[in-house]
């Protein structure tokens, strides 16, 4: 079988690490394993200087879970002395299994910390992507892995799951039986999907008579599958803000040729977390042929959630898709990070005022955000608004990390990640407003009993000059 680790003990990869061909190479001191090719020297390219392992550094990101535990094996150091031993083992496939290696990757977040501030930037998250995806030969994926990532089909093909979702959520004993059988805690919420999703159409309608400037840029929206069915209303005040502001407004939707061109976009970025590189690829490769007609018009693509503008700009480059996806990924931004960039080159006039007895406003960064250094331009936005007074919550990863939170053998590290920083700072804080943009954050909030955290677009909307619908 391709793409496997064989019983020669010859690795075969399911992504592509061409990026790391050159890494290492001519350095006595790299280590570089014997086994695993460029996959192998993506591993090696740690310096074990162990930041990773600073659990003191307040504004750091990496590494929530050794900073939940103080175990040594859960830092980004920690999991590359274990992959490395692993590849330098004579039966890398059997090394691949052992628990404590199985743990310490299994307990990794993906937060991307590390690509961001290790000083040889170890993609971590993606080498765990690559664990996982080789973990799939040895065993097959669980019910609940297959749940999670084949949500963004189900949610299209099969809408009444909303219900479901609602139905377990007051059901005590549906939850109990969930977490019998998906091991899905039985104590926490289950994201439920709105009954009505984002409509492309009515979207566009609404703000139709608005006037566009044909002198500023124009922009493709990509709605992702957590503001399509979960959070409809930060889709609709994304198209209000940027319509406001005056710009003609595309929204990403399916191309003809791509197949099953009823079903929205999605990243892929759900079936990568589970392992199934194949799907995602499949996934992102649908994406790229539907948003590179734009990207060759000349429009920029703005999205609202953080782990799919990622998975574009950065995870999707590992899928071989070709010079169209490195196109796409320089002409892809997050909503804050456009905005930003709009308001230095001197394009933007947003007409936004003082929001009549607005609070004080927390601002907690998704993972994501802050790994593109993406919170300065949340920054600067946010001082677009006049009057508001706000401050960030320096804390590390919120605990939810995708589904990560919603597993009942993670559940107890989830909350300690939580309880590191961010939900005390929310109780000391009951009066303040919360923004946060990502959608895994709002829900490990609402998770641990607080529904105050909403996305940025929607503060946004709420101080616009003309109020814009509610939707």
């Amino acid at each position: 079988m391709e793409n496997c680790l064989k019983e020669s003990a010859v690795m075969k990869t399911h992504l592509d690490w061409s990026a790391y061909e050159d890494a290492g190479m001519g350095d006595a001191y790299a280590d570089i394993p014997k086994h695993g090719g460029d996959f192998g020297k993506a591993v090696a390219v740690c310096i074990n200087s162990r930041l990773c392992e600073a659990r003191d550094a307040d504004k750091q990101l990496m590494c929530p879970s050794f900073r939940a535990t103080g175990n040594p094996n859960l830092s980004t150091g920690g999991r590359v002395r274990m992959l490395k031993a692993a590849l330098n083992s004579d039966d890398p496939d059997a090394s691949f299994a052992n628990p404590e290696l199985a743990e310490a990757m299994d307990l990794c977040v993906s937060c991307k910390g590390c690509k961001r501030e290790c000083e040889n930037n170890v993609d971590m998250a993606l080498i765990k992507a690559e664990f996982l995806a080789q973990r799939l030969y040895r065993q097959p994926l669980s019910a609940r892995g297959r749940l999670f990532a084949e949500l963004p089909a189900w949610l299209h093909k099969w809408p009444q799951l909303g219900g479901l979702a609602r139905w377990r959520n007051a059901s005590g004993l549906l939850a109990k039986l969930g977490e019998r059988w998906l091991r899905i805690p039985g104590d926490r919420p289950a994201p439920a999907p709105e009954t009505q999703a984002f409509n492309e159409s009515d979207a566009l309608a609404q703000w139709a008579d608005l006037p566009v400037n044909p002198e500023l840029p124009e922009v493709t929206l990509l709605t992702d599958t957590f503001s399509r069915y979960f959070e409809p209303q930060v889709a609709y005040a994304a198209v209000a803000v940027l319509r406001a502001a005056g710009y003609r407004l595309h929204l990403a939707t399916p191309d003809d040729g791509v197949s099953d061109p009823e079903r929205p976009l999605c990243c892929g970025r759900t079936y990568l977390s589970q392992g199934l590189v194949d799907k995602a690829r499949a996934e992102a490769k649908r994406m790229v042929d539907s948003l590179h007609p734009h990207v060759q018009a000349g429009r920029i693509i703005v999205g609202m959630e953080a782990s799919c503008v990622l998975g574009l700009r950065d995870d999707a480059k590992a899928l071989g898709l070709g010079e169209a996806l490195n196109e796409i990924a320089d002409k892809t931004l997050l909503l804050e990070e456009f905005l930003a960039r709009e308001t230095m080159a001197k394009r933007l006039n947003l007409p936004l005022r003082a929001i009549p007895d607005q609070p004080k406003t927390l601002i907690h960064g998704h993972c994501h955000q802050k790994t593109v250094g993406a919170m300065k331009s949340m920054r600067r936005v946010l001082k677009m608004i006049p009057e508001l007074d706000f401050e960030m919550i320096e804390s590390s990863c919120c605990g939810m990390a995708g589904t990560f939170g919603m597993e009942s053998e993670h559940a107890e590290l989830s909350t300690q990640m939580a309880e590191t920083a961010l939900m005390p700072t929310l109780r000391e804080n009951p009066q303040a407003d919360v923004v946060a943009n990502g959608f895994s954050c709002r829900h490990q909030m609402r998770a641990h009993g607080d529904n105050r955290a909403r996305h940025l677009a929607l503060l946004l909307r709420d101080a616009l000059d003309a109020p814009a619908d509610a939707r």
